[in-house]
């Protein structure tokens, strides 16, 4: 990246269940009433492109139960290496604000802490994959554990990938190397209680980036 880039970068994480997805659209829609929608990007990880949604459906498909935990941290990491070439530096130079489902923590806390292949052996992994580029902000979304795979069983259990049916201890240890994150980078990760009422999670999401940004991205 270079001095030609005039967007922002924020991603959104959190454990399963924690709400990231209703509340990322809420926070679209809020920004696409400010600043229009062509200044406003949404996508997600992995995918946002037909080559990155190829290796989605192979990392979550329900017949890979067996995928080595290796092979799919690598698959991550080559769908997040399209997704950044194809849309999230292109929208970058084109000054928009990018919101993006997930971004490199995930790999780090599912793979890393979750799959036990090491959380700075995934970070140095996927260096070669994001060459530097690192979000202007962080939303961290936080929910217990058990709380967010009740919200799942409750709300969508239609749409439960090959990563959600792991047991709680998996999705613990994830939560855990997500806070370990968020004190180690507390510049760029911001913390929200997601155990809140959705309308109040959204509220402070609003209000961390409008503290993050006070230019409105002008």
């Amino acid at each position: 990246m270079n001095e030609q880039v005039r967007g922002k970068f924020i991603s959104f994480e959190g454990p399963d269940g924690a709400g990231k997805t209703s509340v990322l659209r809420a926070i679209q829609k809020r920004l696409v009433d400010q600043l229009g929608a062509d200044r406003v990007m949404y996508t997600r990880e992995p995918g946002g492109n037909h080559i990155s949604e190829q290796i989605r459906r192979v990392l979550f498909s329900p017949e890979n139960t067996d995928m080595d935990g290796r092979t799919e941290a690598l698959l991550f990491a080559a769908a997040r290496r399209q997704h950044i070439v194809s849309e999230i530096v292109p929208g970058l130079r084109a000054g928009k604000v990018i919101l993006c489902d997930r971004y490199v923590d995930s790999s780090i806390a599912y793979q890393g802490a979750g799959r036990q292949l090491g959380e700075e052996a995934i970070w140095q992994m996927n260096q070669f994959a994001i060459d530097g580029l690192l979000p202007d902000l962080t939303i961290y979304l936080d929910v217990e554990s058990a709380v967010g795979l009740r919200r799942i069983a409750e709300h969508r259990a239609d749409q439960v990938n090959r990563l959600d049916e792991e047991k709680l201890a998996f999705h613990q240890t994830v939560r855990a190397a997500y806070l370990r994150l968020y004190r180690a980078h507390p510049d760029r990760i911001k913390l929200i209680d997601a155990s809140q009422p959705l309308d109040q999670v959204i509220a402070d999401v609003a209000q961390t980036i409008e503290q993050r940004f006070p230019d409105r991205f002008e």
